[in-house]
């Protein structure tokens, strides 16, 4: 959830005093960006798993501090939910078999946890969405006992000045209305983040392929159309995360006032424009100052923290993130993917990711880019039409028009759309796993779900009955059985 925070009221001056704070942080960034010497000779990838803990009927359970007191792990941390865990996998060498060495260390590290959060009566289950969660599971304490979480729900609801109204509806007009008090439905939103250090200078050419990527992305890694009983968008979390922590209302939307889940405006020419658009844009939610002078830290020769951009960035909350960060006084750029759903399983993570990573390193090396012959309208189109219909959505891919999602997949039985990704600057040495590989399961449209499983699935969840599903998906998550991608219900 990002950089903690002190307290849960802010006083005007408080304000004003972080506002001038953040303003200054960018005049130093943008000095930086031209003066400083930023690490990137060997590009390093990292990655942040949010997982859910239920018991023994797949129901959430509210226990994470118990957990992670077992675990003892300082890479497993909470999240917002009191059924939420994370996992903060170490930083690695992109080339190589970094992806096969990272399969073998995160099933070791998981299923440690998951017998170590047996001992205490729980499970560990990664998903886009957890289907058994329910309107009763949040009306006891589900918020995990840290500050920052209580100042975010607090400064959210202060700007709204009401309560957020849930209003999803899916493709074939199954739909879900209600109100929320609080932020707890973005508890039930659980991603993987995918971290790519990049030189300040080529941060723009992989961003805009990153944001041209995404569609696809979640036409191959749906896995969450469940949310309080209701089958909606083949990725229901995206249109949840949205809503769940939108701090306009209603009038300010007929405005025209950008929402804080941003997917952006434009392609851009340089990580300074993200930035920059977050101090323009969006007002501080978490106005908390660090002693810090950036100025004269940076004339001294050292690199600043920069704390309050940071912090600031860590609450727009855009699907593909800049990062500015510091590791032993050097400071990095990367950017942060946020588009993927979590799990249903260690294959298909890493599938996923290996995906992300290939084929965003061939977009971002093209000699003629695909957002030169894209729209970035276009690219918006795609994400939003993957999240609602998933594997069975269409999509523009310049060169091809409008194509249907699993043509994008076919890359193993002949060329398509998008590059080979198991070939070129990223790859796996063993061709059966290789980097497109683990999507071969989307070929032929294999990954559509026969009708009559998705309505008795979509009964099942309206009777209450959804451990049945989660049971699969924690059966998956400690297999390693991949799953079928996501489809809207028929």
């Amino acid at each position: 959830m990002g950089e903690d925070v002190a307290g849960t009221g802010y006083t005007r001056e408080q304000r004003q005093r972080y506002r001038e704070k953040v303003r200054q942080n960018l005049d130093v960034f943008e000095q930086m960006l031209s003066q400083s010497s930023f690490d990137f000779e060997r590009p390093m990838t990292g990655m942040e798993i949010e997982l859910n803990l239920v018991d023994q009927a797949y129901q959430p359970r509210m226990s994470n501090a118990e957990v992670l007191t077992r675990i003892a792990d300082p890479g497993y941390q909470t999240e917002l939910g009191r059924y939420n865990i994370e996992l903060n996998v170490p930083p690695r060498p992109l080339p190589g078999d970094a992806a096969l060495e990272l399969e073998v260390d995160l099933r070791r590290s998981l299923n440690r946890a998951e017998g170590l959060a047996n001992q205490t009566g729980a499970h560990i289950v990664a998903i886009g969405i957890l289907p058994t969660v329910m309107p009763e599971h949040f009306s006891t304490e589900w918020m995990s006992a840290n500050t920052r979480y209580a100042a975010l729900n607090e400064a959210v609801f202060n700007a709204r000045g009401e309560d957020v109204f849930i209003d999803i509806e899916g493709p074939t007009g199954e739909r879900l209305a209600t109100y929320a008090d609080s932020i707890a439905p973005e508890s039930a939103c659980t991603s993987v983040q995918l971290h790519l250090q990049v030189a300040p200078q080529e941060f723009a050419a992989h961003w805009n392929a990153a944001q041209a990527l995404s569609g696809p992305q979640l036409a191959l890694g749906a896995n969450s159309p469940y949310f309080f009983g209701r089958r909606l968008w083949a990725e229901t979390r995206v249109e949840l995360f949205a809503q769940a922590t939108d701090t306009r209302s209603v009038e300010l939307k007929n405005q025209g006032v950008r929402p804080r889940v941003f997917f952006g405006e434009r392609w851009i020419t340089s990580i300074f424009d993200l930035f920059e658009e977050n101090v323009r844009y969006f007002p501080a939610l978490l106005p908390e100052t660090s002693d810090e002078d950036p100025v004269a830290v940076l004339a001294r020769g050292d690199s600043p923290k920069l704390h309050e951009l940071r912090l600031h960035n860590g609450t727009v909350y855009r699907w593909n993130r800049p990062i500015y960060d510091i590791v032993d006084n050097t400071p990095h750029v990367r950017v942060e993917n946020r588009v993927l759903p979590a799990g249903p399983s260690i294959v298909d993570t890493l599938a996923n990711s290996a995906f992300y990573y290939g084929v965003l390193r061939m977009l971002a090396s093209d000699d003629r880019p695909v957002w030169t012959k894209m729209s970035f309208a276009a690219a918006e189109h795609n994400f939003q039409a993957c999240a609602r219909r998933g594997i069975e959505s269409r999509v523009y891919w310049p060169g091809f028009g409008e194509v249907a999602a699993d043509e994008l997949g076919r890359v193993r039985r002949r060329p398509g759309p998008l590059p080979r990704g198991g070939r070129g600057p990223v790859h796996v040495r063993d061709e059966r796993r290789r980097v497109a590989g683990g999507h071969g399961r989307a070929a032929g449209g294999q990954g559509r779900r026969p009708r009559e499983r998705a309505q008795r699935d979509a009964g099942a969840l309206r009777r209450g009955h959804g451990r049945q599903r989660a049971g699969a998906h924690l059966e998956g998550a400690l297999t390693g059985s991949p799953a079928a991608p996501s489809a809207a219900p028929p």
